[in-house]
């Protein structure tokens, strides 16, 4: 067998429907669209989410709060999580960098850090935010605190 020999399995295909060729081919006439109306008519296309003229489910739904644009969604980790993940990946300082190496948060993430839970370890810290119980633990167990900008 060569190349230029190679056919589909048969009956796997089969001609297409010709449209609007006479009453003879079963598609003439309105050529399957229908009688009248948009849909019938050539260059027909309907927009997005359109609904033939019923209210668009977009301003039927009733509308509900505020949604602030300028919010800053952090990845949060407690005092408590920093002590088990220091230990488990062996960090002496907790970074973006070092977190986004060892696959706990993304790249573009900003990372805050709360106060609860215990911190044993004297850690360094290098993040966008953290809260102040968490800053004087840090400190009294003589990590440092660094903000990130």
């Amino acid at each position: 067998m060569k190349l230029h020999q190679l056919r589909p399995a048969k009956g796997a295909t089969h001609k297409d429907k010709r449209l609007g060729r006479g009453e003879a081919s079963g598609h003439g006439g309105t050529s399957t669209k229908g009688n009248k109306g948009q849909q019938a008519r050539t260059g027909y296309k309907s927009k997005m989410a359109h609904e033939g003229g019923q209210m668009p489910i977009q301003r039927r739904l009733p509308k509900r709060g505020f949604k602030n644009p300028h919010r800053v969604e952090y990845a949060v980790f407690n005092l408590g999580q920093i002590e088990q993940l220091s230990a488990k990946y062996d960090m002496q300082e907790i970074s973006i960098e070092n977190l986004y190496i060892n696959g706990l948060i993304k790249k573009s993430e900003k990372v805050k850090i709360l106060g609860n839970g215990d911190l044993k370890a004297t850690l360094n810290f290098k993040v966008d935010a953290v809260s102040e119980k968490a800053k004087t633990a840090i400190e009294a167990v003589g990590g440092t605190v660094e903000i990130v900008k």
